[in-house]
């Protein structure tokens, strides 16, 4: 019996690493398989560990000012 096919693979976008309530451990080398934590309000009291390729229905696109942000925060604690 052949099996159903996907209509929609979701892990290829909308997932943690695009997502503005994913803060990775590496901002500034941060990829798919990076861990980070998940501070949605709903969510941050379970300390979620989640990884770029992840994803959720609470899914919100990260902009790029957000991303920069983030980045030119962790350079600034690098020195």
């Amino acid at each position: 019996m052949p099996l159903d096919p996907l209509y929609r693979i979701s892990w290829q976008g909308e997932n943690c690493l695009s997502c503005k309530w994913f803060r990775p451990y590496d901002p500034i080398n941060a990829d798919l398989f990076e861990r980070g934590d998940c501070v949605h309000k709903d969510l941050k009291k379970f300390n979620l560990v989640v990884s770029g390729r992840d994803w959720c229905n609470v899914f919100e696109e990260v902009t790029e000012k957000q991303v920069t942000a983030m980045q030119e925060k962790a350079m600034a604690k690098e020195g």
